[in-house]
């Protein structure tokens, strides 16, 4: 909540005890202990500002009706020194209560006062938390999915800091094990096909089969013609490894900072096989007794930490499996000081969430302190067909090839427009359209629109400038005050959204700003006024301008001043 709304909350609890207290001393009530009771935004804001359910949960406490409780809490309560001008009776007993003017100015003067801070708060106490995401397969290009998941990733990590948390961004590159095998192999049979035509042996029905993987062979045959041909196969696909595996991780570095994602770190796997902390954790479970040997592998008795089934570590030919280094990866986030981790994973890999947090607890951390967003799938649209290949290349569309149709801008905020546990359709005819129909469009025009207001006023000699209690009063239309009601929820969304894990919930937030200013423009003139008013509409107008910039700056978003 901002400071208003939670001081408003606070002051009115206060009242409602203080109100009970009083009913209790006059008999009205009889001495019992107040339950816990909450206060909640009506669906209808005709009902209210706030309900609050106190006389229903006292009603067993005072062994009396809900409505005779709120009867006496409504007798006795004193307001005046509160946000709230009125309290009515609703229902069973529900207690509905109303804001006054000055909440309304005190909201907008806030905005005004805190500027691009509005809307942060320190809920989250400088808790360090890390959100890895997108942490593609480094073998392979960047695909819908990572698209999906680098939009969600980077603007939770906006929304967790916005909350007062330290979000730290984390990309885990696989540069080792069976993936970078399974690539070497793949690399070193296309390049014999290069070089060698039919003679060369055919490549491996699970081998990584896509063009990328020609095309690689093919430029380091072109560089480097067949000098590997007669090396052994560990030398021949070391060198292509070598060669091909830094143009594919540079590629992915180049993709993310055209997505305006920015890592506070790209982490290895090869550091945590190099400084041996791979072995560490082995050592760690095998101390505590959950390892055993059979067939000549190491196993995890995972079954010990609510698992279907025992888990390999350490292969038969001596490599650790990718369970074992994923279990010395998320030690290593707990090592440097990380309290939380969140990791944003494919739906595909629901299975593995249980067993991962088993191993965490086996380790000695606590699992509720791991937590995985579990990200859908996404269908890219046009003119209501599926899309599977790109115009651009004809092969299956990454994401370069989505920015390359559609701005950052759109593709950011689309993909924030759904929680990440629903499927969702992406648009691309919808995306490049500009008109109110695009919700990026529509926001960006919303503060667009603002602006030419504010020119069109400073070419008349009329600027913004600070209004008194009084003026800011005279905002009394519906679509004034719904919009300042919707302004002053900002900071709540934010802590909610960072509670829940959920930056979508911010998306659609912004979008509902700009339908409430869209609405108060065509209901409500600025110009042509009485000073006062034009004064306190362009107050509005200024708060309304620094919610949306706020947004699409934590979201990394165009916020044009003209479209």
């Amino acid at each position: 909540m901002s400071i208003i709304v939670s001081r408003a909350t606070d002051e009115l609890k206060g009242e409602i005890n203080i109100a009970i207290e009083k009913a209790i001393e006059s008999g009205q009530l009889q001495r019992a202990e107040i339950p816990h009771f909450s206060l909640e935004v009506p669906a209808d804001h005709s009902h209210g500002d706030w309900a609050c359910n106190v006389a229903m949960v006292c009603a067993k406490a005072f062994r009396t009706s809900p409505i005779k409780i709120a009867q006496a809490i409504e007798a006795n309560i004193n307001l005046s020194n509160t946000y709230i001008k009125k309290c009515e009776i609703a229902g069973p007993g529900f207690l509905n209560f109303f804001y006054n003017d000055k909440f309304y100015a005190d909201i907008l003067t806030d905005v005004h006062k805190l500027g691009a801070d509005y809307g942060h708060s320190q809920f989250g106490n400088g808790e360090k938390i890390m959100v890895e995401f997108v942490s593609a397969n480094p073998t392979g290009p960047m695909h819908m999915g990572n698209a999906r998941g680098g939009a969600l990733g980077d603007c939770l990590a906006a929304v967790l800091n916005a909350a007062g948390y330290k979000a730290w961004r984390e990309f885990y590159v696989n540069d080792a094990g069976n993936q970078l095998e399974k690539f070497g192999l793949s690399l070193d049979i296309r390049y014999q096909q290069v070089i060698l035509g039919d003679k060369a042996p055919e490549l491996p029905e699970d081998s990584y089969h896509g063009e990328d993987i020609t095309d690689f062979a093919k430029a380091y045959a072109e560089e480097s013609g067949d000098k590997l041909i007669n090396l052994s196969e560990q030398k021949r696909r070391k060198a292509l490894i070598d060669f091909a595996l830094p143009q594919n991780i540079a590629k992915m570095q180049a993709d993310m900072a055209r997505y305006n994602i920015e890592y506070d770190r790209w982490f290895f796997e090869s550091e945590l096989h190099n400084s041996g902390e791979v072995a560490e954790v082995l050592e760690i479970l095998k101390s505590k007794g959950l390892t055993y040997e059979l067939e000549d592998a190491i196993w995890y008795k995972a079954t010990e930490f609510g698992s279907e089934k025992d888990e390999v570590l350490i292969r038969q030919n001596g490599n650790p499996t990718y369970f074992l280094v994923d279990i010395a990866y998320h030690k290593n986030k707990f090592d440097r000081g990380f309290s939380r981790l969140i990791d944003i994973w494919g739906a595909d890999h629901h299975g593995h969430v249980a067993r991962m947090k088993g191993a965490i607890e086996a380790i000695g951390e606590n699992p509720k302190n791991f937590e995985v967003i579990l990200m859908q799938l996404v269908r890219l649209v046009r003119a209501g067909e599926i899309v599977r290949m790109s115009k651009r290349t004809g092969k299956a569309v990454q994401l370069g090839d989505l920015l390359d149709e559609v701005s950052t801008d759109a593709a950011r905020f689309f993909f924030n427009q759904r929680e990440a546990n629903t499927q969702m359709e992406f648009d691309l005819d919808l995306a490049v359209t500009e008109d109110a129909q695009n919700p990026v469009y529509y926001v960006q025009y919303a503060h667009a629109r603002i602006c030419s207001i504010l020119k069109n006023l400073e070419a008349d000699g009329i600027k913004p400038r600070e209004c008194t209690t009084e003026e800011l009063a005279l905002l009394t239309a519906l679509e004034e005050i719904e919009l300042i009601r919707y302004i002053s929820a900002y900071t709540g969304e934010i802590i909610t959204a960072a509670k829940n894990l959920d930056p979508s919930r911010i998306t659609k937030y912004v979008i509902n700003v700009a339908t409430l200013f869209h609405k108060f423009y065509n209901a409500c003139r600025v110009k042509g006024e009485a000073d006062s008013l034009v004064a306190a509409r362009l107050y509005l107008c200024t708060a309304t301008a620094t919610v949306i910039k706020n947004v699409l700056t934590m979201f990394k978003i165009n916020v044009p001043d003209s479209m």
